[in-house]
Parts: C-alpha cells; structure tokens; sequence
C-alpha cells in the first residue's frame, strides 16, 4: 500500500532534520504529501536546556515568544525540505505533556499513514528516542525511525 500522508514530527534537532530530509525524498518518489508537527510540551519545569527556555510565569512572553520561533524554524526546516523535493506540506502543531500522544493523535486527526521521525530529539542521547519509542508503541500506522 502507497502512503499518501507522512506525518514528519519535528523539534528542530538534528535527527529530526535528517528525518524531515529522508520524508521529503520518500514523499516525492510515491507522490505523497507531508504534515509537518511540532509539539510543545506543557507542563516542564523551569530550566535551560541547551538553548532552549521553558516555563516561568515571570518570563511567561519571552518564554512564549521563544517557543513560537523555535517552532517556526523546526516547521519551516521540514517545509524547505518539502519545497527542495516537490513535494507539498501543511503545518500542524499542539501543546501536549506527553509529545508521543500528541503525533499519534495528530497522526490519526490527520489520517497520516506513516510518521517519519528521528531517534532522539532536543532531549539529546541520554533521553534516547523516549518520545521516538512511546510514538513506535502507541502508533496505529507504521513508523520510520531515522539515525
């Protein structure tokens, strides 16, 4: 069976990068689209990240600003891939405190009939594929997983 929607989850890390990249080339040799995701988990303590920012209700704009462009360059990474390989793509993103629940629901919203996505994200090797491995388990259409 040809898939026709790939859902691409994306939170701008490398492996999601190279994931979006290897989507777009597998979308236009079967004449499929993609939807691009990024999910922004709720509910994360204050901390820094690398560079990333979450959660204070004192910084609450910045914060929110930051997550919004930080979302915009993850989608607009997977939407130049798309546009490098012919291939259309329409934007989907969420709040969800378990990313996982949100690709697979988004997945099914969207009837995507694969999710292409990377081995670990932001979360780096320590956290290796959490989200990556909970999508495989909980999803109802296959999974790529790209190194």
């Amino acid at each position: 069976m040809p898939y026709r929607n790939i859902l691409v989850p994306t939170d701008g890390s490398p492996a999601a990068r190279r994931a979006a990249a290897r989507a777009a080339r597998l979308a236009a040799a079967l004449g499929a689209r993609l939807t691009a995701l990024h999910v922004v988990p709720e509910g994360v303590p204050t901390l820094f990240s690398g560079d990333r920012l979450y959660g204070s209700g004192i910084l609450g704009p910045q914060v929110r600003a930051a997550l919004r462009a930080a979302a915009e360059a993850a989608l607009g990474q997977v939407e130049r891939e798309a546009a490098g390989a012919g291939v259309s793509v329409r934007r989907a993103n969420t709040r969800e405190h378990r990313p996982w629940r949100a690709i697979t629901q988004v997945a099914s919203r969207h009837r995507c009939d694969l999710i292409v996505m990377g081995t670990h994200g932001v979360g780096g090797l320590a956290a290796l594929g959490s989200q990556t491995l909970k999508t495989v388990s909980h999803a109802r259409v296959p999974v790529l997983v790209c190194r």
